[in-house]
């Protein structure tokens, strides 16, 4: 009696929540938002979609078939329907981000491909499922509950599994009141499995058949539910935090770039003002060349700084003497004589000599002007 409310609730219920989280995984990732972290979107919902599947299966084959539910062709169905979740689930766990360490399952599944993940747990189950059936098939001595066996450690691993992740994603996003709906979720599987391991006859012993059914009916909707609203609160925190953290990236960003400005800036200041004292000091120098351009020198003098300009910038002067036809000595004697009378002095004497001849054009006291 239960049995047809079970399959019609979770068909529609599951499948309906498939295609809404479907169309948010698709959404997102048009939207550019990281891969490994939607990727988990998009495993919760053939999560979902996988147990919806099972039971519209279910629906045909018990409400428009009038198979028993007791049928091992739909046992066996319902195994693989459940493993298929538990892979789907579990490989959903991964993009359930918190900042402690993972569990050994999901440290387990980043170690493979999730081509490589897939192909390991369908090939050893698989094996194990063929093993169970041609042993169970044809056999009337062997219980459905057996055949669940091969259903329940995997369960019970995601459930555990399950429980962890949540839990640390929730503490991690200040959603400590979630502890209490995620156990919820963990019993109500545990409850579930127990109510497919345990032999209903035995049960029946202590236990009325109507709330033994009503409480199997019950726990698969409730925990099926529960899993849903779990995922999807935390489908929304996550996209809250996820547009935070964006916003907060945003405001680093433009504040570094803001610094990166300031600082440029306090260096284009200080360009100028060196930039500043550079144009004030030649303003001095240029007034002193002036000044000093009033000085009276010989024709030789300047005729000597006239070869300076010409030669000095690459040749010493010993060569520029030699160039004038004169005698080295007598050649630094009139530099001497010069720089006495302009006051010029230092390491920068002969720069500030060419400077002076440049600025009066004594190049023209010498025989080859024409080349200046």
């Amino acid at each position: 009696m239960f049995q047809p409310i079970e399959y019609t609730v979770t068909t529609i219920v599951c499948l309906i929540s498939a295609v809404v989280i479907q169309r948010i995984f698709s959404k997102e990732k048009l939207r550019g938002a990281d891969q490994n972290a939607i990727q988990g979107i998009k495993w919760f919902g053939l999560a979902i979609f996988v147990w919806g599947l099972g039971a519209l299966f279910n629906l045909i084959t018990v409400i428009g078939l009038n198979w028993s539910p007791t049928n091992k062709i739909l046992i066996y169905f319902g195994v693989v329907v459940s493993l298929a979740n538990s892979l789907c689930i579990i490989l959903s766990l991964p993009s359930i981000e918190h900042p402690k360490k993972p569990g050994i399952i999901v440290r387990l599944v980043q170690r493979f491909s999730v081509r490589e993940f897939v192909g390991l747990f369908c090939g050893v189950l698989g094996m194990i499922i063929f093993v169970f059936m041609a042993a169970s098939y044809g056999n009337p001595e062997i219980s459905n509950n057996f055949i669940w066996i091969i259903d329940i450690p995997i369960s019970i691993l995601v459930a555990i599994s399950l429980l962890y992740e949540l839990n640390k994603a929730f503490v991690g996003r200040q959603m400590r009141f979630m502890y209490l709906p995620t156990f919820a979720l963990f019993v109500l599987i545990i409850i579930a499995v127990c109510h497919r391991m345990i032999p209903q006859d035995k049960v029946l012993q202590f236990i009325d058949q109507e709330f033994w059914s009503v409480l199997g009916s019950i726990t698969a909707i409730s925990f099926k539910f529960l899993f849903i609203l779990l995922f999807s609160i935390l489908l929304y925190s996550w996209k809250f935090l996820s547009e935070k953290e964006q916003q907060q990236s945003l405001v680093d960003e433009l504040n570094i770039q803001k610094a990166k400005l300031i600082k440029e800036k306090e260096q284009l200041l200080i360009a100028n003002e060196s930039h500043l004292d550079t144009i004030k000091t030649l303003k001095i120098d240029l007034k002193t060349l002036k000044s000093t351009a009033k000085i009276e020198l010989s024709d030789r003098q300047k005729e000597v700084l006239g070869y300076l300009v010409h030669f000095g910038s690459y040749k010493s002067y010993t060569e520029i003497a030699q160039e004038m036809h004169i005698s080295t000595d007598g050649f630094q004697t009139h530099i001497h004589q010069i720089k006495k009378i302009l006051n010029i002095s230092g390491a920068d004497g002969k720069e500030q000599l060419i400077a002076f001849a440049r600025a009066n054009n004594f190049l023209k006291y010498t025989s080859f002007d024409d080349h200046a």
